[in-house]
């Protein structure tokens, strides 16, 4: 077998060097990636190195086996053996794409391990009860083998992608997408962001930046975050206490299916108005569904220091809101309701009415999926939802999820929570803040 190593920038070209050099009947033996130049480990080029091989003496071994079989012996054929190709057959193979031509070597490499292990003899037995063990050679072929598999999958998904965003930029003049940008693609994609979303983020950056400016990844970082922040921009006063016109105190009301922490959060909200912002506040719950919700909230309310106001009926939360009068700011915490339980939306609607707040909050979990989150989203809106408070940042698995809500929704998002701790963990969204956690995929403790 004739073997050469091939290098390149990047595994398709790579590939097609292979098939430029030794033919489609060439094999993929081995794959590596590696680093080149640079100083210190600085500005190293990434290069990949491919080891093929032609099995030159195969064309010949088919052409002797013809005579025995004109003559009617039974000759075995194996499969890795390639069959005769007619002038008209090769004129076609030398067309093949680059994901052909993985297509064939996963094809050939896995005859070759049937053949090898067809054709290896038996080893012998330590022990007469003991199965034979696979030889070296086999096992190392099949690690092989698995490898190229799982290349020839993400190759495949990646191509596509690539020569789809390539096109979209060739009508904008923009040309082939480099490395760096299909990179953050992709990486946007593992965050799961929506492809379409995906999309259009890069499309921005590529509008925004200059040709030479799309290998550098620090401008590329500048561009993409102010891409996704124009996506999901702050609201002005987001954390500020503004007196309202109407002469009444701020009074905002928290909504949300249960268990996404509006409790908790409520908490976070009227410590921070009272022990930051020097600000008088009265709390009213309307959580009598739960066990210790209000023992809850009430301990919260004695430590904080501002009254509790627990209310069962519209004319009981009418009484409450006379005796916050005094306040500089009213919050309402309301029961979790289903977002299947029209009745109880019902009721809570007639409590949201009667209240008339300034603000009203819906609380979604960030550890919930897309179509929970917006689901809740629509059942809620029905009752009225003007911002977005995401919570439990810290148990989400992804925050591309969060970007695509707030792109279909498109309320205002005013607070993010980062964990359970009272009054700390909470912060106004300010701008750039979800580009942040979307590009960087990881809620460090630096940044609770």
């Amino acid at each position: 077998m004739r073997l050469k190593t091939f290098r390149a920038n990047t595994m398709a070209e790579a590939l097609s060097l292979v098939k430029r050099e030794l033919g489609t009947g060439a094999v993929i033996l081995h794959t590596r990636t590696y680093a080149q130049g640079g100083v210190l480990g600085f500005g190293a080029k990434e290069v990949v190195e491919v080891t093929a091989g032609l099995d030159e003496s195969r064309g010949r071994s088919s052409k002797r086996s013809r005579p025995n079989r004109a003559a009617g012996r039974a000759q075995t054929v194996r499969p890795s053996e390639p069959k005769e190709e007619s002038p008209t057959a090769r004129s076609n193979t030398s067309n093949m794409t680059t994901g052909d031509l993985i297509r064939r070597t996963y094809q050939v490499a896995k005859a070759e391990l049937e053949q090898s292990q067809a054709a290896a003899p038996p080893a012998a037995p330590i022990e007469p009860m003991l199965a034979p063990a696979p030889s070296p050679d086999a096992e190392q072929l099949a690690r092989e083998m698995e490898q190229v598999k799982r290349m020839v999958g993400r190759m495949m998904v990646q191509q596509r992608q690539r020569s789809r965003l390539t096109r979209r930029g060739s009508k904008d003049g923009q040309g082939d997408m480099s490395d760096t940008l299909f990179n953050r693609y992709l990486a946007l994609l593992e965050q799961e962001v929506a492809e379409e979303l995906a999309e259009e983020i890069i499309q921005q950056v590529r509008e925004s930046l200059g040709p030479t400016e799309h290998q550098d990844e620090q401008a590329v970082h500048a561009a993409m975050t102010e891409a996704i922040a124009h996506l999901v921009p702050a609201e002005p006063g987001t954390g500020e206490l503004v007196a309202p016109k109407d002469g009444r105190p701020r009074t905002v009301a928290l909504i949300g299916p249960t268990g996404v922490g509006k409790t908790t959060t409520i908490a976070k909200l009227a410590a921070n108005f009272r022990l930051k912002h020097n600000k008088r506040v009265g709390l009213i719950t309307m959580d009598t569904y739960r066990i210790a919700a209000v023992d809850q909230l009430r301990t919260y309310a004695n430590i904080i220091g501002v009254p509790l106001h627990v209310v069962v009926s519209p004319d009981e939360l009418t009484g409450a809101l006379k005796q916050c009068n005094g306040c500089d700011a009213v919050l309402i915490d309301t029961a979790g309701r289903s977002p299947r339980d029209d009745p109880r939306l019902e009721e809570l609607s007639t409590f949201i009415r009667t209240a008339n707040p300034h603000e009203v909050h819906l609380c979604l979990s960030s550890t919930c999926t897309q179509k929970v989150m917006l689901d809740a989203v629509d059942r809620f809106s029905r009752i009225r939802a003007d911002r977005i408070i995401f919570t439990k940042l810290d148990e989400a698995v992804s925050f591309g999820v969060l970007l695509n809500v707030m792109r279909k929704v498109r309320k205002q998002l005013s607070y993010l929570t980062t964990g359970q701790e009272v009054p700390h963990e909470i912060e106004p969204h300010s701008p750039g803040r979800l580009a942040e956690l979307v590009l960087k995929g990881d809620l460090t403790k630096e940044d609770v």
